[in-house]
């Protein structure tokens, strides 16, 4: 039985963690489509009105406020949350969530939306009976300013559970619902891992490249990469297939020269990482197939080189 009645759905409490290009283009979203109480989970200490912008596909300025939760008022706010949307990157979500889990009302449903795997098997000893839905979008934002995004391409956004969280409460029709209208072209999947192992493989092949050749994406499409994107494709579907996720590669392999053509002027988020010295989601995208490649025993060197690579890169700036 959903937890939301009829009249409150249009009133749903949806909080997001995570205020970067993606965190805030879903908050325009939902605020464009539906009527929920929108907020951001802030660090700062008093809850405060934000100013935000956000420049659409077609140049559009459209602006908006938004409440910043300020950690003085977790307490009382939190435990009204209904949907906790996670946008923050894969290495920061169980730091993230910790001491926000516990504030949360058992009515509070979580959902990852981050590039990557491993978070969910991380935080599932945490969530003390919440339920938890995984997602991933292809949506293309950009930080124009810290309260101004500028959205850069259309995409698909996959939503979903999975066998192996269906001992947990699942997320109610209603904010399924608000997701999927306020969203363009998402989907809602019963079984979203393959999915999930899919688009993994996009950003094995892309992310890693772009860094270490220092290249926008559509410069992959040389014949000289194509070894290494077919070599470090096939040890994925080889790993995937360990973990009962059976994936086409003739059909993984057109699906990633797509998405280089779609994208081939874009610089990928990790390539940005590095250009900015920050920290990338290689732990997230390589080290999440080499820790099931070794539960399995099975060998990866392609993937394992890569990694190794980006984390000689980071070594030099972190």
């Amino acid at each position: 039985m959903s937890t939301l009645s009829n009249q409150k759905t249009a009133f749903a409490k949806i909080c997001i963690l995570g205020a970067g290009a993606i965190g805030q283009l879903v908050y325009h979203q939902l605020a464009q489509q539906s009527q929920s109480q929108l907020s951001f989970i802030s660090r700062d200490t008093n809850s405060s009105i934000q100013p935000l912008h956000f420049t659409t596909l077609d140049e559009q300025i459209i602006s908006r406020e938004a409440k910043l939760i300020g950690k003085a008022d977790y307490q009382v706010h939190l435990n009204q949350v209904d949907l906790l949307i996670v946008c923050v990157k894969a290495y920061q979500v169980s730091d993230a969530l910790e001491p926000i889990l516990p504030l949360l009302g058992s009515q509070a449903h979580i959902l990852l939306l981050h590039n990557g795997m491993g978070p969910h098997i991380e935080i599932i000893p945490m969530l003390k009976g919440l339920g938890v839905s995984l997602g991933t979008t292809s949506q293309g934002a950009l930080k124009l300013d810290k309260w101004h995004i500028k959205q850069t391409g259309k995409g698909l956004t996959q939503l979903g559970s999975s066998e192996m969280l269906a001992q947990l409460p699942p997320l109610s029709i209603e904010l399924k619902q608000i997701l999927l209208n306020a969203i363009p072209q998402s989907e809602w999947f019963a079984e979203i891992l393959p999915l999930l192992w899919q688009k993994l493989a996009v950003n094995l092949a892309i992310n890693p490249l772009t860094a270490i050749f220092n290249c926008r994406n559509g410069e992959l499409a040389a014949d000289e990469h194509k070894p290494l994107i077919f070599n470090a494709v096939s040890e994925l579907v080889a790993v995937a297939k360990q973990d009962n996720i059976e994936l086409d590669l003739d059909a993984l392999l057109q699906r990633v020269y797509l998405v280089i053509e779609l994208t081939a002027d874009n610089f990928s988020s990790m390539h940005q990482d590095v250009h900015h010295h920050r920290q990338t989601e290689i732990d997230a995208i390589n080290g999440f197939v080499l820790q099931r490649a070794s539960v399995h025993q099975l060998a990866a060197p392609v993937i394992l080189s890569l990694q190794q690579q980006i984390k000689q890169i980071e070594a030099k700036y972190l």
